[in-house]
């Protein structure tokens, strides 16, 4: 990957991180929600934004499709606040990452309360 996709990923992520902490007020993102992860294409013409937060199966659903609908607003936005001259479609994507360590951490416990108890 080169330099300047990196960084156009890591301003992307910071301004929607910050966008949808401020300025997105949709009901449906009524708690904290993490973007863990921007990935560019090369051509920078499209950028998928990986997010995360803890929540069932239908609240994943829900928070999609608001990030879905804000999407335009999002564009905008990023249109007017980074100077480049072309600013990505953005695709929201869900991040598992969160909940996977979680389970991970859970089972390394289990492990060793039980190789402690041995």
């Amino acid at each position: 990957m080169s330099r300047r996709i990196e960084r156009v990923n890591h301003l992307i992520r910071q301004e929607v991180s910050e966008l949808l902490q401020r300025q997105i007020k949709d009901p449906r993102l009524d708690s904290f929600v993490a973007v863990t992860d921007v990935v560019t294409s090369p051509d920078m013409k499209y950028a998928k934004v990986f997010v995360s937060r803890i929540c069932d199966d239908e609240e994943k659903k829900k928070t999609l499709s608001a990030l879905s609908a804000a999407s335009g607003y999002i564009h905008r936005e990023l249109m007017k606040r980074l100077r480049m001259r072309l600013v990505p479609e953005l695709n929201f994507e869900w991040d598992d990452s969160i909940a996977r360590g979680s389970r991970v951490l859970e089972l390394l416990d289990r492990v060793s309360t039980e190789n402690s108890a041995d």
